[in-house]
């Protein structure tokens, strides 16, 4: 790819925000060297990369790269028996750890979430041995531990054992012998030897070694004899000190040195995560996507950003190129967002070739370029002598020269800078012979020719950048197949220009021109009256989708409901039964007993007092049991549609719908649910109203459940044990679902969490819970758990 076009789409400041990304120097370096490229099988790559990273992002948060640091010459070094110094060792150490936690970070993928990034995940090798080793051995660049060897420990506490002899030594001299010979009663160093501070006349009354004096020459530092011994086996032990920390440290370079290679291949792995990373990051920022190669020269980009502006502000743009038309016309006025889709379009290309997701909604597609030309701003060249036209031109030749038809050329205000008669002409020209050639192109221009041109021409299309003539303002949004116009009266007149000075200059435009505009002028009247009808048509359609699915969801829990009711009836009825033979069997017993022990009338009229009281209580328990008949059962002759009937089995009333077959079945209306019954299961209703609707209206109260006025909207279950909780919460959920209540409010604490995670698996299992979710912060936080249904 050109320099140039990277230069002029300001491609190098897409690098500047990605490099922001990365957490590593050598990272960065790799996003720095970032180029587009025009092979279409290491793009896929690239992209495919990037979207796995940033799937990874999302499921698993960020990831780190900082510890990363090149290591390679000091690897080399140690290959060849040189020993590393302690920074060296830690930098190589911190190396291992990321390698570490960068791997953990890479097995957080599910199973069913794999990717092409698990390769570099697997390749990385923490070497855990090795790096806490040197952690063991090297406390900091300038500190060895004690524990590094025995021989440096053993050392260390010989030290530390003479230099407490030294110490005690010097403090008997000082506060002995020495006192009145001291500038000061202190032990200092010199030489790395111990010394105390002399007067310099007293020198001669001090025995010992001088090591230095002060800038003033008043004070001698002097080595008493009587610890120069004690210094000297200190001295010793120092230089046995530093060789064995020189041991320690060849032994761990010689470790290093054996696990060059795969310490190596950490560091390039790392290095090329932290790359693919810094690109995911940059298209989270972007809140961008992944764009769809295709090779049949086409381009739709579906709401496409320009990077570089605040996504909050920026208008995205729709723009189409190559399918229907090869060759793009944007007109109208400046500032109207004419350059920026130029550049959007331009950028979008090469960060895509570059393995970048762009700021565009999903499915946007591009063709791969081979090059991009792009002649766009002010190209006036004061070294060179050239004007605006003169350098323009200069790119436009270089152009003609090398686009093909794997090309994407782009013109900025194309013929400017020149006799407007003759530059619309060369503009013609020079988009006629690209457009001849079948290469992708996109200028803007201010000549109304050129936009006749595109109106006369197959392949050819007209654009422009909408512009809000009442508030002077342009609203950036690209609109293909329609001219732009200049609107220079419009604006002039708003600005307060004198209306005569307007009539003036209108009467000095050609007529052909002032009548192109009109319809120009038509043109976008008409498009905004089109734009406004579809988006109303829009809203409306949304309006019918919705209601359709309302009501489809209301007939799905009308027929669940039914289902519920029916099961719930005959279940209660199966029990009423089992009580009443249970009841049955025990009163046959009492009369055999009765037959055996001789009659006993008031024992009997008592049996029988509590039987018949027993059943009165079933009876008016029993309001689930559907009613028994009334009426007679109808004949198919009987009925017709709309009558008004009564379903035994579920007492509920219902409206014909459709004559009994051979049969008996037919169809009955029951509120929103239609139901098809045997004529043996129905009873025929006289309605006062004796109509349809009279009907209908009766059965709107009839089908509506009492437990609707009794059921409350939450259910407290604080202080049960998980099974009581589940129990009551089964049937409070069948009655609150019955009742058509949207959600529920399920009050269980915090306490444990026992009670909770045993609410959420009970909703789980049920189909008609839509969802579940804690209460948000004051409406009961972790505490209560508001469920919808279906």
């Amino acid at each position: 790819m050109n320099t140039k076009a990277l230069q002029t789409l300001e491609f190098h400041k897409i690098i500047e925000l990605l490099e922001g990304f990365a957490s590593s120097e050598m990272g960065k370096e790799k996003c720095a060297g970032l180029l587009p490229k025009d092979d279409i099988a290491g793009i896929r790559i690239l992209q495919e990369q990037t979207g796995a990273a940033l799937s990874r992002l999302f499921r698993n948060g960020s990831v780190s790269f900082g510890s990363v640091r090149e290591v390679r010459p000091a690897l080399r070094r140690a290959e060849v028996g040189s020993s590393l110094s302690a920074a060296e060792l830690l930098r190589i150490a911190s190396l291992l750890e990321n390698a570490g936690r960068v791997k953990s970070y890479g097995k957080k993928a599910d199973e069913d979430h794999t990717d092409c990034l698990d390769p570099l995940f697997s390749m990385l090798d923490p070497l855990h041995s090795l790096s806490a080793e040197i952690r063991r051995c090297i406390l900091d660049e300038n500190e060895i531990a004690d524990d590094a060897s025995p021989a440096l420990k053993q050392l260390r506490r010989a030290l530390r054992t003479s230099g407490d002899r030294i110490h005690s030594q010097l403090i008997s001299l000082i506060n002995g012998s020495l006192r009145t010979y001291l500038q000061d009663s202190v032990i200092t160093m010199r030489n790395g030897r111990y010394c105390v501070p002399v007067k310099a006349e007293y020198k001669g009354q001090v025995s010992g070694m001088i090591h230095d004096q002060s800038s003033t020459g008043a004070t001698v530092f002097v080595e008493p004899m009587a610890i120069v011994k004690l210094n000297n086996e200190i001295r010793e032990m120092q230089l046995q000190e530093e060789h064995e920390i020189e041991v320690i440290l060849a032994t761990l370079s010689g470790q290093a040195a054996d696990y060059s290679g795969i310490i190596q291949t950490d560091l390039e792995t790392l290095t090329e995560l932290d790359f693919i990373f810094a690109r995911a990051n940059l298209a989270m920022s972007m809140n961008a996507s992944e764009p769809v190669f295709n090779e049949n020269h086409t381009i739709r980009l579906r709401k496409a950003r320009h990077p570089l502006l605040d996504k909050k502000t920026a208008v995205p743009i729709d723009l189409e190129l190559g399918e229907l038309f090869d060759l793009l016309i944007v007109t109208g006025p400046n500032t109207g967002g004419k350059t920026v889709s130029l550049k959007t379009l331009g950028l979008l290309a090469l960060m895509a070739q570059a393995g970048l997701h762009i700021p565009a909604l999903e499915r946007s597609t591009l063709p791969v370029f081979t090059e991009i030309y792009a002649d766009i701003g002010d190209e006036q060249s004061i070294e060179q002598s050239l004007s605006t036209f003169s350098s323009h031109m200069t790119n436009i030749v270089t152009f003609l020269e090398k686009a093909d038809e794997n090309s994407l050329v782009l013109f900025d205000e194309l013929g400017a800078g020149t006799d407007p008669t003759e530059g619309a002409a060369l503009a013609m020209a020079i988009l006629s012979f690209l457009h001849n050639q079948k290469i992708l192109t996109m200028a803007t221009t201010h000549y109304s020719e050129l936009k006749i041109f595109a109106l006369s021409t197959p392949g050819v299309e007209n654009a422009c950048c909408e512009f809000d003539v009442e508030t002077l303002r342009p609203t950036y949004r690209l609109l293909i197949g329609i001219p732009g116009k200049s609107n220079a009266f419009a604006i002039s007149g708003k600005l307060g220009l004198p209306g005569y000075i307007i009539e003036d200059a209108r009467n000095r435009i050609s007529e052909a021109n002032e009548s192109f505009e009109d319809v120009l002028t038509s043109l976008e009247e008409s498009r905004v009256s089109m734009e406004n009808a579809r988006e109303e048509l829009e809203r409306d359609r949304s309006e019918i989708e919705r209601l359709k699915r309302e009501l489809s969801e209301k007939e799905a829990r009308m027929s669940q409901t039914r289902d519920k009711a029916v099961q719930r009836a005959n279940e209660e009825a199966r029990r009423i039964l089992q009580e009443a033979k249970e009841y049955a069997d025990q009163t046959m017993r009492d009369f055999r007993k009765f037959g055996k022990n001789g009659i006993d009338v008031k024992e009997m009229e008592k049996s029988r007092e509590e039987l018949r009281a027993r059943i009165a209580r079933t009876q008016k328990s029993d309001i689930g049991l559907p009613e028994q008949r009334s009426g007679k059962t109808p004949k198919p002759s009987d009925l017709s549609i709309g009558d008004s009937v009564r379903v035994i089995s579920m007492n509920v009333k219902g409206i014909v719908s459709t004559k009994p077959d051979s049969k008996g079945n037919l169809f009955v209306r029951m509120g929103v649910m239609r139901s098809k019954v045997n004529i043996s299961d129905l009873e025929l209703l006289d309605d006062e109203g004796g109509s349809a609707k009279g009907s209908a209206k009766a059965l709107t109260g009839g089908v509506r459940m009492s437990k609707s006025r009794t059921v409350r909207p939450e259910i407290n279950l604080l202080g049960k044990t998980v099974d009581e909780a589940i129990a009551e919460l089964e049937k409070y959920l069948d009655d609150a679902y019955l009742s058509h209540l949207t959600s529920v409010r399920i009050i269980h604490g915090k306490g444990t969490g026992a009670l909770r995670k045993g609410v959420h698996a009970y909703l789980r299992s049920q189909r008609n819970v839509a969802e579940f979710h804690l209460a948000e912060y004051g409406e009961g936080d972790a505490g209560v758990t508001i469920a919808t249904f279906r």
